[in-house]
């Protein structure tokens, strides 16, 4: 038995030995605070273990007590020394939680009477249990139609296994390099707020970077730094689109930037997709007012791999001039081209300034560093720069340092020439695999750019989402596109990863695939 409940228990033995006569006003007032407690049903219960300190804990189950009617209004609190005595707790710490109940409203002190349980407090739900229980399920506690699709969509970052889309190889000469260049900036100390377009020397780096490989129009004061392109994205469309004007969108599409759209109320429109690309000649039979934005990936889309070529770039711009609507464009992985130079961007052929250009360094550097960038015309920039303290203030400067002198600094052109080196490898022995493994079951053209794979059925199957499910269990990511789908006809594909694919995981992943597509039914 601890010391509390045997001075508990002396307590009581004195109290019932003392006759009458003898018994003091302050052990009568103890005897009926305690029975004034007890028929409360109220007993704290300390746990020593818990990281919660004591005192909060005691402060807790008593405001607990109140909102949920088991302490009633007006209802006087034991005096620190009687629920000193019945709670084996201190007198000190009693007292700091009564403070606190009173400081918050819970609880008012009479001064020379003690502290009572405040009233006019509104009842909460409690349950048959006596306590506070979730709200009934009848009760509305709605969410938006966006985010109700967005927990239908799965966006969780892939597992790291073969064939998942978006993983980064290991470089340990870049490695060695980041890990030199944060160590130049990890004290730098902010003089406060910074510019919400970001570090001045990245701007000018990425300026320079996309000028030259991209074939971009634009100096640093048009240039965002972003979170990724996710970011850009919902940047973007917060500034371009207000909730409920139409927006078109590519079917089949990247789901985030479709889910972006829904989270801030547009309209979407899904406009198909073919061997080229976007099919424009599908913006003219469009019968609704004009979009306000077209979300596209000209240079790869995603997902089919398609580039979209010079005519449609132009029928496209000519569009968005014509009814006022702004293009924004997704550029995500233009870095990897294995054939040629990489494909020039669309922000450089417009003349009109109706491109909004988003990339990121996620896929060519670290996607931890969550560093992409976004050229905005220049008539625009006064409006992003007014969103974005609303948003995020700024971008956290130490991984922007850091790029900027990767950039600046020339390290960056061999990076990528390794990287680009080591996918290509990746491609061209996953090719050969697909081709002498799975060709019964898989067409699989091989890509020009980009980190993965677009394969089709040779007709062993048809439901892509069973044969992902499938292959999951197998122990392989493969990707099904159907869901990606706006109003199109959903046609089954897979996506398959080959970024960061080691020969032994090809290897692997390929007979796990073969041996789910030949002992499976997917029709």
């Amino acid at each position: 038995m601890d010391n509390g409940t045997d001075i508990q228990s002396h307590f009581k033995s004195m109290m019932q030995t003392t006759s009458p006569r003898q018994t003091s006003p302050r052990q009568a007032s103890a005897r009926t605070l305690r029975r004034e407690s007890a028929a409360a049903g109220f007993l704290p219960e300390i746990n020593a273990s818990l990281p919660v300190p004591a005192v909060r804990q005691l402060y807790l189950q008593l405001r607990d007590g109140i909102v949920t009617g088991t302490l009633h209004p007006d209802h006087r609190l034991p005096s620190t020394r009687t629920a000193s005595v019945e709670w084996s707790l201190s007198r000190g710490l009693i007292a700091e939680a009564y403070e606190m109940l009173i400081a918050e409203g819970y609880a008012r002190g009479r001064h020379g009477s003690g502290t009572y349980v405040a009233s006019g407090l509104p009842p909460m739900p409690i349950g048959s249990d006596g306590k506070r229980e979730a709200a009934d399920t009848s009760t509305r506690r709605g969410i938006s139609a966006a985010a109700q699709l967005a927990m239908r969509t799965d966006l969780s970052p892939p597992a790291q296994v073969a064939f998942a889309t978006g993983r980064v190889i290991h470089d340990e000469r870049t490695a060695g390099l980041l890990k030199r260049l944060a160590h130049r900036h990890i004290d730098y100390a902010s003089d406060g707020y910074r510019d919400p377009q970001g570090e001045l020397a990245l701007r000018q780096a990425v300026s320079a970077y996309l000028t030259a490989s991209r074939g971009a129009r634009c100096h640093p004061g048009q240039i965002f730094i972003t979170s990724g392109t996710q970011q850009a994205l919902d940047f973007a469309i917060r500034v371009l689109v207000s909730p409920g004007e139409s927006v078109m969108i590519e079917d089949p599409c990247y789901p985030p930037a479709r889910l972006a759209f829904l989270l801030n109320g547009a309209e979407i429109t899904g406009l198909p997709v073919d061997g080229n690309g976007l099919i424009t000649e599908r913006l003219s039979l469009h019968d609704g007012p004009p979009p306000a934005a077209i979300y596209v990936t000209p240079s790869h889309q995603y997902p089919s791999g398609s580039a979209l070529p010079l005519a449609r770039r132009l029928e496209l711009l000519a569009f968005a001039e014509a009814h006022g609507s702004w293009i924004i464009e997704d550029d995500y992985d233009s870095e990897f081209r294995y054939d040629g130079h990489p494909i020039a961007s669309l922000q450089g052929l417009d003349a009109t300034r109706r491109v909004i250009y988003a990339g990121t360094f996620s896929k060519a550097l670290l996607p931890g560093f969550r560093v992409g960038y976004m050229i905005v015309p220049d008539d625009l920039v006064a409006a992003f720069r007014a969103v974005r303290p609303i948003i995020d203030r700024f971008p956290a400067p130490l991984h922007q340092l850091v790029v900027a002198d990767f950039l600046n600094e020339g390290y960056f052109p061999a990076h990528l020439r390794r990287l680009r080196e080591s996918h290509r490898a990746a491609r061209n022995n996953l090719a050969v695999l697909l081709h002498e493994r799975l060709r019964a079951h898989l067409i699989a053209p091989v890509p020009e750019q980009g980190i993965h794979f677009t394969v089709s059925s040779t007709g062993t199957w048809t439901d892509d989402q069973a044969l992902a499910e499938a292959a999951l269990k197998g122990g392989v990511v493969v990707i099904p596109v159907s869901p990606m789908h706006v109003s199109a006809s959903p046609e089954p594909r897979l996506l398959l990863g080959f970024s960061g694919l080691t020969a032994a995981e090809a290897d692997m992943a390929t007979e796990r695939l073969a041996n789910v597509l030949e002992h499976t039914q997917f029709t």
